[in-house]
């Protein structure tokens, strides 16, 4: 058995690249899979072939499995195999040929910017006291303003958000640090939510409680709010302000938020900057998503499209 590989090159990735906690335990589930299939064709990570992880692919599309996990799988053990030959694990690499079986290209689901108002204005109402609907309207308002990944945004530190910020520094991916601009009502939520938080410390605090250094606390193990915790509250305020759920999660305020700017005429680079996108062609999926909307619009409201003009009733003054 070549367990072993798979801990220390989880260690690797933690240690050296400052992999998310999520990462790992991706890449972990998808190697002890690869693992457990080859232990059954009695072969281990030190003798399997190409063939062998080209089987294993087959096997995995005879699953049922879609493609992005495929692609996914096999990413996960090319990273373990560039590993280990630079360990000197093995002195060859039986998966450097093997071709990703691709993505399906899926455009991000993203909301309208009436759908976002109404959640705001949710966020505003559906809390059952003003502590909560003070802290709900600056989670809606941050995300919307900034984009952040929902990990970023639960587990910001209260001290990046201190002094009425023009900028709040997010940490990212792989401990890589981002500047994004606030808007003028992110900044008014967060000033008062830090107002509202700062007194319930200080009454917790009198009660023997330690201080939080999260500028969304909570008393789970985290010490923050957690991702499963917004998914359903996100839901409820969709629910609460009529916005269809099905369209609703945290990631489609990150999606408005890129493509609103898009639309608005925005520059994809700055928009790559903001998300804390690696590569542009991550962000240019908006372009898509924005060129979607107005080909829609043309057909929805174009007199030639929809076939209200009238023939012959040009108003054209070609000719004249």
């Amino acid at each position: 058995m070549t367990t072993h590989w798979i801990s220390t090159f989880l260690e690797a990735q933690a240690a050296e690249l400052g992999a998310a906690r999520n990462t790992l335990l991706a890449y972990g589930r998808d190697l002890k899979d690869v693992e457990a299939w080859l232990t059954r064709q009695g072969r281990d990570f030190t003798t399997a072939t190409q063939a062998d992880f080209e089987a294993y692919l087959i096997h995995c599309d005879a699953q049922g499995l879609a493609k992005a996990t495929r692609a996914r799988r096999l990413s996960a053990i090319k990273q373990l195999f560039r590993f280990a030959f630079d360990e000197g694990w093995r002195a060859d690499n039986p998966v450097i040929q093997i071709t990703s079986p691709g993505q399906d290209k899926r455009l991000p689901k993203t909301l309208d910017e009436a759908e976002v108002d109404k959640l705001l204005e949710a966020a505003r109402s559906f809390g059952r006291n003003p502590h909560d609907r003070l802290r709900d309207t600056c989670l809606m308002e941050l995300l919307y303003a900034t984009g952040m990944r929902v990990s970023e945004l639960v587990g910001l530190p209260v001290s990046a958000a201190r002094g009425d910020p023009e900028m709040l520094l997010i940490l990212g991916k792989g401990g890589k640090e981002r500047l994004v601009p606030l808007s003028p009502p992110s900044r008014a939520a967060l000033s008062a939510w830090i107002a509202a938080r700062d007194e319930t410390q200080q009454v917790a605090q009198g009660k023997g409680a330690q201080p939080s250094r999260f500028l969304f606390p909570s008393r789970g193990v985290s010490g923050h709010l957690t991702r499963h915790w917004f998914y359903s509250r996100i839901k409820g305020l969709a629910a609460f302000g009529m916005v269809p759920s099905d369209k609703v999660t945290p990631h489609t305020l990150r999606h408005a938020f890129a493509t609103h700017l898009l639309a608005g005429g925005a520059d994809l680079r700055a928009i790559q900057t903001m998300l804390g996108h690696a590569d542009v062609t991550t962000t240019e999926i908006y372009t898509h998503v924005v060129d979607e909307r107005l080909t829609q619009l043309v057909l929805d409201h174009h007199p030639l499209a929809t076939g209200t003009r009238k023939s012959g009733g040009s108003t054209s003054s070609d000719g004249q």
